[in-house]
């Protein structure tokens, strides 16, 4: 016997906040000269700021405490090692040290997570973790340790709602809990009073940096910063609103906010701003690398780029390269195109580092 009914037409409000959206980007990028830019730029960071939280979050000391030391195989020493990013909030993160280190002007990395890969194991390359090995291998997610292989100092962090840091939701030995994240919970939490996901991993982010300044051992000021989905997400945020990050590589994490995240609008929580739309859009964040180095990594038939597929790529960054058309500095902006769907490619690497 059938239970419900058949409906036939139904009412949405689709159209309608397609509407609001265009008539958003109130903040857009519009500048014709540096000048223009870099009053531009300061202004947008602000604003920013305040809009994804980061006016909320307290700072306090990092309190650093080493929890393992491990020599790898490779010859990589994995250190385990915890801060504190906010009062009584701490966050654990790997450290792969490689035995001889670049003597490059960038010496050290973050490389950041994205869902489904359990944290910071499948970018340290814990490939001893059955589940993680089979993320690596599904993603290529073990780019923190492709990059020590290279000879670069790597910070590999869980970041809010994933690994160590997941939220009671989650906190179950199920292999699908500890693969994925608590986002949508922490979204729940956080918005209410003013904050988002993505303020508060921008935020620990910055405490990770202090952290490698705090720690002295190596070059601290210039840093590069990898991420793959939501660590490209992540990745783009950060080094939009802090000028440490001096190369970026943003693998999947690219496009048209209307497309990829209005029209597409079953994303993780994490991706959603109150307000962001009103003011910016995807290339208007990334315009803010400008003049630093950076790659772009889109596949071709991501899902995520949306239903025009890389025209929704394109438009956002012609939004960056007027940003670098300003300084003169084009040639530090790249796009690798790989063909298939959401996944990391580690050919970026030897392009990214002889560009």
């Amino acid at each position: 016997m059938n239970r419900i009914i058949n409906i036939k037409k139904y009412y949405t409000c689709k159209e309608h906040l397609d509407k609001k959206f265009d008539s958003g980007r109130k903040s857009r990028l519009k500048a014709e000269t540096k000048e223009e830019y870099l009053k531009w730029k300061e202004e947008t960071r602000t604003l920013l700021k305040k809009v994804i939280g980061l006016d909320k979050m307290e700072t306090c000391e990092l309190n650093p405490e080493t929890l393992e030391v491990i020599r790898l195989e490779n010859g990589i020493t994995r250190e385990k090692v915890v801060i504190q990013v906010e009062p009584d909030v701490y966050m654990p993160f790997y450290i792969l040290i490689p035995p001889v280190i670049k003597t490059d002007e960038i010496q050290c990395f973050l490389a950041l997570p994205g869902h489904s890969g359990a944290g910071k194991y499948s970018i340290a390359g814990c490939y001893e973790i059955p589940a993680v090995a089979d993320k690596i291998k599904e993603f290529n997610y073990d780019y923190g340790m492709q990059l020590a292989l290279l000879g670069y100092v790597v910070l590999c962090p869980d970041i809010r709602g994933f690994g160590e840091r997941r939220e009671e939701a989650l906190q179950t030995d199920d292999e699908s809990a500890f693969i994925n994240s608590t986002c949508f919970h922490l979204s729940h939490m956080a918005e209410p009073l003013g904050q988002t996901v993505t303020g508060m991993n921008t935020w620990d982010m910055m405490r990770l940096l202090d952290y490698l300044k705090k720690r002295n051992e190596w070059k601290y000021d210039k840093v590069g910063c990898v991420g793959f989905s939501g660590g490209g997400m992540l990745t783009l945020w950060l080094s939009a609103l802090d000028d440490r990050i001096q190369q970026a590589i943003i693998s999947g994490y690219l496009y048209g906010y209307k497309d990829s995240l209005l029209t597409l609008n079953g994303n993780c929580s994490c991706n959603y701003i109150p307000h962001l739309w009103e003011y910016v859009d995807m290339g208007d964040i990334g315009a803010l690398l400008a003049p630093r180095q950076v790659m772009i990594q889109s596949c071709r038939d991501d899902h995520l780029n949306g239903p025009r597929g890389l025209i929704n790529v394109y438009e956002q960054l012609e939004i960056m390269k007027k940003a670098y058309r300003l300084f003169g500095a084009e040639e530090n902006i790249k796009h690798d195109i790989r063909e298939g769907g959401h996944r990391f490619h580690n050919e970026v690497f030897p392009l990214f580092f002889h560009c």
